[in-house]
């Protein structure tokens, strides 16, 4: 059984190929990140456009990568929410347009969703990719980290879950970004963030983490405080402008600052999670989403929870179309979620 997914819920354009739910065939990813980093984040308009121009020619290059043809295709699987309204649209119409001209049976992809499916992609020929060594079990605990999400999911099966904890707020790898923006480290913010905490104190400043019941997240709090300590340490009080903290800050406290406020955002997730896993006992944990390329969460995760976690290969974090081939797939195999695809709509807003 060979899936094709088409992810283009941001600003990248995926499309990747998935045989029986597990072994990735191909994985081709065309990003526009570079025309949004002098905007500071993604611009919807131009991410759209970028959509349109790069659509075809990635699926052209996952069908070539994977030795396949769209004979060898069973079915189509698109993400068609959560995310920005012209993108998800660019993804469904090609979608909808490629199974109704190759009749193929389409499925409709949540974004959130497809993010913890690529933690089943264990196989492959592909160069440079670093695979899971086995499946994980059920019952499995969840961790959903990115630019837009910060959930807390527990699964019992494939389709039987109950999500735990959202963030209240902004999620932690918005936080990330707009941190970096104010200490003048440009976009995308995690990486940035990261590289620059290595050659920082992550315990100099004390920040907070902040105290919310149960299983849900915040971090405007914690970015709050990044932004008062900046403004006391070059001497200003909280009338000072974040733009302009970038310039009067040095390159010694800016990293001091990013370390310390990576240390704290990452030990705001891992002590939820350590919770969790007392309370429902996993047989497996994964993490999903862009941030779950970060090392120090990789590394918090390993000592709170002490045993070995099977990470996803960094390429298959961020956002691409093998995650949403392999959510299609099990679709599939379970006879879910079948859609017609001239009723197939966007769902911008749509939750786990």
């Amino acid at each position: 059984m060979i899936v094709l997914g088409i992810e283009t819920s941001c600003d990248e354009t995926a499309v990747g190929i998935v045989e029986d739910g597990n072994r990735l065939l191909s994985n081709s990813v065309a990003s526009s990140m570079d025309l949004h980093a002098k905007y500071g984040g993604v611009v919807p308009e131009i991410a759209s456009r970028s959509h349109i121009e790069a659509i075809i020619p990635t699926i052209k290059s996952s069908l070539e990568i994977a030795k396949i043809s769209w004979k060898d295709i069973d079915a189509i699987a698109v993400t068609y929410g959560a995310g920005l309204s012209g993108s998800l649209l660019i993804g469904v119409m090609t979608a909808k347009t490629l199974a109704k001209t190759f009749n193929k049976p389409l499925y409709g992809v949540n974004h959130v969703m497809g993010h913890i499916y690529a933690n089943f992609l264990t196989k492959t020929n592909l160069d440079n990719y670093q695979m899971p060594r086995e499946n994980p079990t059920f019952p499995m605990l969840a961790i959903i980290v990115s630019g837009g999400h910060t959930q807390l999911v527990v699964f019992n099966s494939f389709f039987d879950y109950q999500v735990l904890g959202i963030t209240l707020d902004d999620a932690i790898g918005e936080a990330f970004d707009k941190v970096a923006k104010m200490l003048g480290l440009g976009y995308p913010g995690g990486v940035a963030i990261s590289d620059l905490a290595l050659n920082g104190n992550d315990k100099l400043y004390n920040l907070p983490i902040a105290k919310v019941n149960g299983f849900n997240f915040s971090f405007s709090g914690l970015k709050t405080a990044v932004l008062r300590q900046a403004q006391a340490l070059i001497g200003e009080d909280y009338t000072f402008p974040s733009i302009k903290l970038s310039e009067r800050l040095k390159m010694s406290q800016k990293a001091d600052l990013a370390a310390s406020f990576q240390y704290v955002a990452v030990r705001t997730v891992v002590d939820k999670v350590k919770k969790a896993y007392l309370e429902y006992h996993p047989k497996s944990v994964v993490i999903a989403g862009g941030v779950a390329a970060n090392q120090e969460l990789r590394k918090q995760l390993q000592e709170v929870l002490g045993f070995e976690i099977e990470f996803l290969d960094i390429k298959l974090c961020t956002d691409n179309g093998a995650m949403i081939a392999t959510l299609g797939s099990y679709m599939h195999k379970e006879g879910r979620g079948q859609v017609n695809p001239d009723l197939l709509q966007i769902e911008p807003n749509l939750k786990m």
